[in-house]
Order: C-alpha cells, then sequence, then structure tokens
C-alpha cells in the first residue's frame, strides 16, 4: 500500500505521520511506501520497511500534482491549505492554494485512471450566519470568507469527481483544531488555542474577541482519528453526499477559561489579556457556533466530550504532562 499526504508539514499533518509510523497499515493493510508532499519539506521519523518520499513545491505549478500522483498511492490526505486569515488577507493566494491546488490534484488522479480513497480536510468555516442554536447536517452552507468559499468549493469538486468513479472522496469539515502546539498561525482562530498554549507555557495570550463568543473544538488527537476513520470507512455507508460535518466540542471563551482555571489554576488564567480586535471579530462573529454532527456520529467519527479533556490532551502530548 501507498500513501499520500499533501500539507505534510503542517501541525496535522505531522501528527498524522506519526499515528502512521506507529500503526504501521492503514484500511487493514501494512503500508510500505509514504509520499509527503509541502511547500517546505516536512520532518519525517524513521519508518522501518516504508519508502518514505519527500516532495516540495506549490500544488497549483504546472505538472505538480501530475508527478506526485505517478505512483498510484492507494489512499490520498489532502490537507494541503492556507489558513483562514491568511486566505482573507490575500485572495489571489488563498484562491490559488487552496482552490486552484485542489482542483490540480484531483484532476491529476481523473487523468491517472487509477481510483484512490482520497481524504479532504474541510472546515465549518463553509456555513455562514444567521444560525439555528443547533446546525443541523441538513443546514444549507453559505460561507461569509473567502476561505469558507475555497473549502466549498472543494466539497462540491470532490463529490463530482467521486460521483464520476475518478477517486472514492470523503470530505470532513474540521472544527477548530484546539490547542495546537508550537507558534501561532495565521488562522483567524488561533487566538482559541492561544488563551490556552501560552498561559500553560508561562506566556501571555491576547483575546481578541468577547468571553461570550461560542465555538466547536476538537483536539489534534480528534483530528487524527478523524482522518484514520475516513480512510477506512465504507464507503457505500457514506452515500452520495460525500462531505460530513465532524462531532465536537462547542464551548463559550468564557467557558475555555475556565476549564483552565479548573486544571491549571488562576494564576495561569491571569496571563490572558483582553485585547479586541475589530478585524478578527469581524471574521469570527459570522462563524458557526455549535453543531448536530449526526451523520458523522452514527457512521462512527467521535472526538471530546468536554473541554477540560482538549485540554488534558494537550498537556499529555505536548508538555510532558506538566503546567509551567
Amino acid at each position: 500500500m501507498r500513501i499520500l499526504i499533501t500539507g505534510a508539514a503542517g501541525m496535522v499533518g505531522r501528527k498524522l505521520i506519526a499515528r502512521l509510523a506507529k500503526d504501521g497499515s492503514l484500511r487493514g493493510r501494512k503500508f510500505s511506501a509514504l509520499d509527503l508532499h509541502d511547500i517546505v519539506a516536512p520532518q519525517v521519523p524513521a519508518i522501518e520497511g516504508v519508502d518514505v518520499s519527500i516532495h516540495t513545491g506549490d500544488l497549483s505549478a504546472p505538472g505538480a500534482t501530475t508527478s506526485l500522483v505517478a505512483s498510484h498511492p492507494d489512499v490520498i490526505f489532502h490537507l494541503a491549505g492556507i489558513v483562514s486569515g491568511e486566505a482573507e488577507a490575500n485572495f489571489d493566494l488563498g484562491y490559488r492554494v487552496n482552490l486552484d491546488g485542489t482542483r490540480a490534484l484531483f484532476d491529476a488522479v481523473r487523468l491517472a485512471a487509477f481510483s484512490p480513497r482520497l481524504v479532504f480536510t474541510s472546515s465549518i468555516a463553509v456555513f455562514g450566519a444567521p444560525f439555528p442554536d443547533v446546525i443541523p447536517d441538513e443546514f444549507h452552507p453559505t460561507p461569509l470568507t473567502s476561505y469558507g468559499t475555497q473549502k466549498l468549493m472543494g466539497e462540491a469538486l470532490l463529490a463530482d469527481y467521486t460521483r464520476r468513479g475518478f477517486f472514492d472522496g470523503i470530505g470532513i469539515r474540521l472544527p477548530t483544531i484546539c490547542v495546537r502546539p508550537g507558534k501561532p498561525n495565521k488562522a483567524a482562530s488561533g487566538f482559541f488555542s492561544g488563551i490556552i498554549r501560552e498561559p500553560l507555557a508561562g506566556q501571555e495570550a491576547i483575546l481578541p474577541v468577547p468571553r461570550s463568543v461560542l465555538h466547536t473544538h476538537a483536539s489534534p488527537r480528534s483530528a487524527v482519528n478523524f482522518l484514520i476513520h475516513a480512510a477506512e470507512i465504507d464507503g457505500n455507508a457514506v452515500g452520495p453526499r460525500r462531505n460530513l460535518t465532524m462531532p465536537g466540542v462547542a464551548v463559550t471563551v468564557g467557558e475555555q477559561i475556565e476549564a483552565l482555571t479548573r486544571i491549571a489554576g488562576a494564576e495561569v488564567v491571569k496571563r490572558i489579556r483582553e485585547q479586541p480586535d475589530e478585524t478578527i471579530w469581524a471574521i469570527v462573529k459570522g462563524w458557526p457556533t455549535r453543531f448536530e454532527a449526526r451523520r458523522a456520529r452514527a457512521l462512527g467519527f467521535a472526538a471530546e466530550e468536554r473541554f477540560d479533556d482538549i485540554i488534558r490532551a494537550h498537556i499529555e502530548d505536548e508538555l510532558g504532562g506538566k503546567v509551567v
């Protein structure tokens, strides 16, 4: 079995690689080759008995995707893309990377005439206000950002290419992944992780939105579980509606901070400084809040039940079980 991962140098990509290296198999089969692509070379652990190939460059560049799929991978994880804030700030770059790169990859698979399982990471940004209290699976996607629009276009392409038999696609709409390790990125949602990650590491964090903001989260652990399950699930059970909203924990920012207080104490929480940012608020206030995710749950996708568990996962996985 051969596996291709685009966006392999990103946080989720790195954790997916580590999980695959640990498991050694996917879809009930051992894999012998791993192709990793990103704009920069990902760091890869040694995986005994697996041929690891590193590819760097722009997916939307002419011929880039053709060479990536020439070896006919059995499973493709398409994680590559630029984040929400950057896509909103740079219109041309967002469409080139998030839409043109996705279309190029899908078309390369079509022209190569093989039919892999293709897992596409979409986003809850495909939904736009106004929202009901709980967003059902049937809620119509009407994105209010360029990033959400680009992801929705990718979803439509995935469904059509799957219908035509070019590949067997599953799209997973990720909630905000929290707590993201490492340095802050340009995602408008970055503060959701920052107000947990930085205080736990002994650093100040900026909160740019009101504490009343309600949002849905899942841990990096859950994100990887979503990807693995999407690669292994029976496509016939999914049916023609190939894009699924993932489950998660819906909490307000205030409830995030309360969970941090329970786990790490009031002194850690004092490291959060409230500083309104109208640019971020303009993006965030148009985002969805909580989801039913009935179809995904019925198909076996699962996430944390409490935000406390998300914080504990971060402490265990990234801080060695200790708080500064």
